[in-house]
C-alpha cells in the first residue's frame, strides 16, 4: 500500500518535457504530426525524438485525435506541442486542459499578437485561460489545484511562430512579451511573404537577426527544415536550439521510397 500511495498524482511535481530538452547542449530534435493517427506518435517516441508538434494548421486532425495523440505523447515520453490553426481561446483551453506541453501559435506578426497568445495560455492574474483541473491536464483531479494551476503557469510552453519581414523586425518585442517561451522562424512562409526562394541569403540573415534579438531577451529560437544531418548542422550554426525534422508523413514517405528503390534495385537475372 505504501508504494501505491507514492504512486499517487497529489504527490507529483508536473514538469514540462519540451524544456527539459532544451537543457542538453545539442539542439531538441522534433518532427511535426500531420497524420490523424495515434501510431504516429508511437512511431515518433520509438525514434527517440524530444518533442512533436501536433500540426492543426496544415493536416486533417481534428480535436479528438490531437487528445489522444497528446496522451500517447506524455506516456511515451514525447512532449506534445499543438499548432493551433488560428488564436482563438477555446481552442487553446481545450489543448492544454488535454494535457500538452504547450501551443504554437502561427502568423505572430507584433508583441500585441503575442500579449493575447499569453493571456490564453495562461490563468489570472497573468491570463484568462479558465480553471479545469479535472481534465488530464489536473490528471482528472487527482493532482492537486495548486500545482495544475502551477504547471499552466510556469511550465506550459507558448511558441510564438515570426512567418513575415514585420515579425522579424519585431522579434525582440514579441519574446520580450511576459508568457513567451520561445519562436519559430517559418522560413517558408518568411520567404513566401517576401517573394523569395527560402536558399535566399536574405531569408538567413533574416533568421539570424530573430535569433539575435530573442536570445537577447533569454528567449530560445527554433526552426524547421529536413530530415538529415545537413538540416540539423544548418540549424546550430543560425543558432537554433531546437528544430523540427520533418514530418510524419514525409518520413514515411521517404523510407517507403527508399524501399521501391531498393526492391528495384535487385535484379531477377
Amino acid at each position: 500500500m505504501g508504494a501505491e500511495r507514492r504512486r499517487l498524482p497529489g504527490a507529483m511535481t508536473r514538469r514540462s518535457l519540451f524544456r527539459a530538452a532544451l537543457q542538453g547542449d545539442a539542439p531538441a530534435l522534433g518532427t511535426w504530426v500531420k497524420l490523424p493517427t495515434i501510431a504516429s506518435m508511437e512511431l515518433i517516441a520509438l525514434a527517440g525524438f524530444d518533442f512533436a508538434v501536433i500540426d492543426l494548421e496544415h493536416s486533417p486532425i481534428d480535436l479528438e485525435t490531437t487528445y489522444d495523440l497528446i496522451g500517447v505523447g506524455l506516456l511515451s515520453g514525447v512532449s506534445p506541442i499543438v499548432r493551433i490553426p488560428a488564436l482563438e481561446p477555446g481552442i487553446v483551453q481545450r489543448v492544454l486542459d488535454a494535457g500538452a506541453d504547450g501551443i504554437m501559435v502561427p502568423h505572430v506578426d507584433t508583441a500585441h499578437q503575442a500579449r493575447a497568445a499569453a493571456s490564453y495560455v495562461r490563468f489570472p492574474p497573468l491570463g484568462v485561460r479558465g480553471v479545469g483541473a479535472t481534465s488530464r491536464a489536473g490528471a482528472w483531479g487527482a493532482l492537486p489545484r495548486e500545482e495544475y494551476v502551477r504547471f499552466g503557469q510556469e511550465e506550459a510552453v507558448l511558441i510564438a511562430q515570426l512567418e513575415s519581414a514585420e515579425a522579424i523586425r519585431n522579434s525582440g518585442a514579441i519574446a520580450r512579451v511576459p508568457g513567451v517561451d520561445a519562436v519559430l522562424v517559418g522560413a517558408a512562409d518568411l520567404s513566401m511573404t517576401e517573394g523569395i526562394q527560402e536558399s535566399d541569403p536574405r531569408v538567413r540573415t533574416m533568421m539570424t537577426d530573430a535569433v539575435a534579438q530573442a536570445t537577447a531577451e533569454g528567449v530560445p529560437v527554433g526552426g524547421a527544415g529536413g530530415a538529415g544531418a545537413d538540416a540539423v548542422r544548418a540549424a546550430i550554426d543560425v543558432g537554433f536550439r531546437f528544430v523540427l525534422m520533418g514530418n510524419d508523413a514525409g518520413l514515411l514517405g521517404a523510407a517507403a521510397r527508399e524501399a521501391v528503390r531498393a526492391g528495384r534495385s535487385v535484379s531477377t537475372s
